[in-house]
C-alpha cells in the first residue's frame, strides 16, 4: 500500500510540473497547425537543395508530430512534390522536438535541454537531407516537376475555432495514449529502481550511451511522453549524455518508421536516414557528457526537481493546469469508450445500411488522426472513388464509388506505410 500510494504522489508531482507547459505546447500546436496547412509546406521543400533541407527540418522542429503521425505526413509531401532529402531532414527532425516537448523538456529537465533538443533536431535533418542529396541526387527537370505536383494550400474556415479544435481535441487523441503511458513508466522507474542504479550497473557514459541507444532505435516513445521518462533516469544515476540520446532517438525511430521509410523512399534514403540519426545522437550525446560544462545540465535539472515550481509558476497555476489536463485526458478516453461501444453495440441491419453501396477494406496500423487524414487523403485521389471514411476504432476504411480498383487500393495503402488485410466480408 505504501509503494502504491508512493507511485501516485511520484505521479502526480510529474503531472503538475508538466501541465502548464503542456497546454502552452498544445495551444502553441495549434496556432502552427492554422498558420502552415499541408499545401504550403509541400510548396516550399520541391528542390534538390539545401534550402529545401533546411526549410524541411525549420517546419519539422515546431511542430508537434510524433514518429506515429510523422509517418504518412512525410510520406505525403514527398508524393505530393516535397524532394528525397527534404523528406528526409521532414521526418528525421519533426518527431525529435515540437513545441509541447520543448515546453514540458524546459519544466523537467531546464533550459539547456530546451535548448540543445531542437539545435540536435536541426543538425540531424541536414545532415541526413544532405547524405540522401548526395547519395541520390537528380537533375533539375525533377525538381521542377516535383514543385509543381504540389497541391495548393486548402483554406481553414474559421481559424480560431480550428485552433482550439486541433490543439485540445485533435492533437490531444493522437498522444494522450503515449504521455500517459510515458508518465506511468516514469513514475514506476522513479519509485523501484534504486537510485544508483545507473552508477552500478553501467560504470562508463559512453557505453550507456550506446545501450540507450540499442534500446530506443526499435521502440516508440513520442517526443513529450520521452521527456519525464529522461527526467527520471537522470535522477537514477543517467549521464545527460545518454539522456539526451534517449531524447533523440526514441522518438525519431521505430521499427515501423524505419520499415516504412525503407520500402518508400528505398534503402539508400534510409541508410542515410539512419547514419544521421545514430551519428547526430553519439556526437552530441559525447559533447554533452566530455565537452560542456556538466553543471549547466545537472544543475537545471536539480533547480527543477528540488522546488516542484520552476521558480516561476505559482502552485495554484500548475494546480489548475494539472486538473484542466487531467480531464481533458479523461474526456479523451470517455470519447473513445463511446465510439468503440457505439460500432461493437450496432445492430445487423444498421450495419447493412450503412454498408449498401460501399466497400469495407480492413488497414492495420492506423494509430491518429494523422493517419486517418492521410489515409483518406491518398485514396480520395484514385479513380472512381467518391467518398473515403476511415475508422481508427475499427482499423477500417468505407469506400464509396464506381468501378473501385481494390488492386491500386492496396497499393496505395502499403505505399503510405499502412498494412492492408483485405475487403470486409
Amino acid at each position: 500500500m505504501d509503494a502504491m500510494k508512493l507511485y501516485f504522489t511520484q505521479l502526480w508531482a510529474l503531472v503538475l510540473d508538466m501541465a502548464p507547459w503542456l497546454l502552452m505546447g498544445f495551444f502553441i500546436a495549434g496556432l502552427l497547425h492554422v498558420a502552415f496547412p499541408q499545401g504550403k509546406i509541400n510548396r516550399l521543400l520541391g528542390k534538390s537543395n539545401v534550402k529545401s533541407v533546411l526549410r524541411a527540418a525549420l517546419i519539422g522542429i515546431p511542430l508537434p508530430l510524433c514518429s506515429c503521425g510523422v509517418i504518412p505526413t512525410g510520406v505525403s509531401i514527398y508524393r505530393n512534390g516535397a524532394s528525397r532529402g527534404a523528406s528526409v531532414s521532414f521526418l528525421i527532425s519533426t518527431p525529435q522536438t515540437g513545441v509541447d516537448s520543448i515546453m514540458v523538456t524546459y519544466s523537467l529537465l531546464g533550459w539547456p535541454f530546451a535548448i540543445i533538443r531542437p539545435v540536435v533536431a536541426l543538425v540531424t535533418g541536414l545532415l541526413g537531407g544532405a547524405l540522401v542529396n548526395k547519395l541520390e541526387p537528380v537533375n533539375q527537370d525533377e525538381d521542377s516537376q516535383r514543385a509543381m505536383s504540389s497541391e495548393p494550400a486548402r483554406k481553414i474556415e474559421r481559424p480560431v475555432r480550428e485552433l482550439f479544435r486541433y490543439a485540445f481535441v485533435e492533437f490531444l487523441q493522437d498522444i494522450a495514449k503515449w504521455l500517459v503511458i510515458g508518465l506511468a513508466i516514469a513514475a514506476l522507474i522513479a519509485v523501484f529502481i534504486p537510485d544508483d542504479f545507473f552508477a552500478s550497473y553501467l560504470h562508463n557514459d559512453l557505453l550507456g550511451m550506446l545501450v540507450i541507444l540499442a534500446a530506443s532505435i526499435p521502440v516508440y516513445v513520442c517526443a513529450t511522453s520521452s521527456v519525464p521518462i529522461a527526467a527520471v533516469l537522470m535522477m537514477k544515476g543517467l549521464s545527460p549524455g545518454a539522456a539526451l540520446i534517449f531524447l533523440m532517438a526514441g522518438p525519431a525511430t521505430n521499427a515501423a518508421t524505419i520499415s516504412v521509410i525503407g520500402k518508400s523512399m528505398g534503402r539508400k534514403t534510409l541508410f542515410s536516414y539512419l547514419t544521421a540519426l545514430i551519428t547526430g545522437a553519439l556526437l552530441f550525446g559525447l559533447l554533452i557528457d566530455y565537452f560542456l560544462p556538466r553543471e549547466w545540465f545537472l544543475m537545471a535539472f536539480h533547480h527543477v526537481h528540488g522546488g516542484h515550481e520552476h521558480g516561476l509558476l505559482p502552485y495554484w497555476l500548475q494546480l489548475a493546469s494539472g486538473i484542466t489536463i487531467t480531464l481533458l485526458l479523461m474526456n479523451v478516453f470517455l470519447q473513445r469508450w463511446i465510439r468503440y461501444n457505439k460500432v461493437h453495440t450496432k445492430a445487423p441491419q444498421d450495419e447493412i445500411n450503412t454498408t449498401m453501396g460501399a466497400i469495407k477494406v480492413y488497414v492495420r496500423g492506423m494509430n491518429c488522426n494523422h493517419c486517418k487524414m492521410s489515409v483518406e487523403n491518398g485514396l480520395s485521389k484514385l479513380d472512381g472513388i467518391e467518398s473515403i471514411t476511415a475508422d481508427l476504432a475499427q482499423e477500417m476504411v468505407t469506400i464509396q464509388g464506381n468501378s473501385v480498383n481494390l488492386d491500386q487500393v492496396k497499393t496505395t495503402i502499403e505505399s503510405m506505410g499502412y498494412t492492408y488485410d483485405g475487403e470486409v466480408k
